[in-house]
């Protein structure tokens, strides 16, 4: 009897901290809710939610994954009952239970000729066998000057303010096509920056190579054959397809090919001093990064004058990043000059600096670009700076 008067007792208990819990909570949240503000201050928050969630299915562009997965959050922004997304050849997202009728097509087509938006009533809607799925509005997506594609609502009623909410709905997504068209631009930039360092490398130090080979075909076979061997690896990997990145210690296997060949043709002139650290040896770094840099200090440092000169290449760890230098005692250059170059004003010699300093800014941000120290008769000291940690990247 007193066992079950203590249970009773217990359970009573555990209720009623259960229902206080409960209350408890739904107060939090209750006035976490009103902390939004007003009803208007609510359905904006939630229409930007909504928005940042379709957004991030669209940093591709019009794609068909990415617009099936974005309608899914944007039906609810027009209350209508199917939302399609289509590009200019199919319809990519359409946010209903039944397939998507072939009649869709021809109607998305008009629009995409017209450039406007369009209304589909139901007598319109009647010729292709579309009136049960009520009316249609259409309007296009555009990206810069063009039409890329369309978005649609279908409803029982198509009113003044489904038109227009279409269309606001339109013109966010023309943004983030245009968003991804433009990240795309830049990958495509950086690609070109790439094809034309290797332009650069190939006319003017390939003929110097090949002369330099060829002299040493009847003096001294051996060492031909050895350069050439040389020559044919520096090209294999300057030349190769694949891949962004590469690592510190694959590009200073290929500053040193390049070296060997300029050392055949300069001979005792040229003087290079390595300083290189191991830690940094495996560090991710752009392709195409420091050949570029120690061909300039080549071609200022020995081209451009008589006599010898002495290039020295140093990387070593500086904390959270790697640092490679490249210094040479040559005729330098202007700052002024040299400005002008970095900025795209003034195409000449120096491009190979420009366009690795561009990339590096791309890839790392504005505070990763070349550091160069310079004046006229005073030499040039080049300082790139990578992360160590680039998780992101890979050789």
């Amino acid at each position: 009897m007193f066992s079950a008067a203590v249970d009773t007792a217990l359970v009573c208990a555990v209720a009623v901290i259960t229902l206080a819990v409960v209350a408890s909570l739904g107060f939090r949240f209750s006035r976490s809710y009103r902390d939004l503000g007003s009803d208007a201050d609510r359905a904006t928050y939630a229409t930007l939610h909504t928005a940042a969630l379709a957004s991030e299915h669209l940093r591709e562009g019009l794609t068909p994954t990415g617009a099936a997965r974005a309608s899914r959050h944007l039906r609810g922004l027009l209350r209508c009952d199917i939302l399609m997304m289509s590009d200019t050849d199919a319809v990519l997202a359409w946010d209903s239970g039944r397939g998507v009728p072939p009649e869709v097509m021809p109607l998305v087509r008009q629009v995409l000729e017209s450039g406007r938006t369009q209304i589909f009533r139901r007598q319109k809607l009647e010729a292709a066998d579309l009136t049960d799925l009520g009316e249609l509005v259409l309007s296009p997506v555009r990206a810069d000057d063009r039409v890329v594609g369309t978005v649609g609502a279908f409803a029982g009623d198509v009113n003044a303010g489904l038109v227009r909410a279409t269309n606001e709905l339109a013109g966010w997504v023309s943004t983030q096509v245009e968003l991804a068209e433009l990240g795309s631009s830049r990958r495509l930039l950086a690609e070109a920056e790439v094809r034309a360092l290797r332009a650069q490398i190939s006319p003017h130090f390939i003929y110097n190579s090949l002369n330099a080979i060829a002299s040493f075909i009847n003096t001294d076979p051996q060492r031909a054959r050895e350069l050439v061997v040389e020559f044919a690896d520096f090209t294999r990997y300057s030349f190769r397809r694949h891949g962004d990145f590469t690592t510190v210690a694959e590009e200073l296997r290929s500053v040193d090919r390049y070296l060997l060949l300029e050392r055949a043709r300069f001979g005792d002139r040229l003087k290079v001093t390595l300083e290189i650290g191991p830690e940094v040896l495996s560090t991710v770094i752009p392709f195409l990064s420091l050949q570029p840099l120690v061909e300039n200090a080549v071609r200022h440092g020995l081209d451009s004058r008589d006599g010898r000169g002495h290039i020295t290449i140093t990387a070593h760890d500086a904390g959270a990043f790697a640092e490679v230098t490249v210094e040479d005692d040559g005729v330098g250059i202007d700052p002024e000059h040299l400005r002008s170059v970095l900025a795209g004003h003034t195409e000449d010699v120096h491009v190979g600096l420009r366009n690795v300093d561009l990339r590096l800014r791309q890839v790392y941000g504005d505070d990763h670009g070349l550091v160069i120290d310079t004046a006229p008769g005073a030499g040039t000291l080049i300082t790139l700076r990578v992360p160590k940690s680039q998780p992101d990247h890979q050789a």
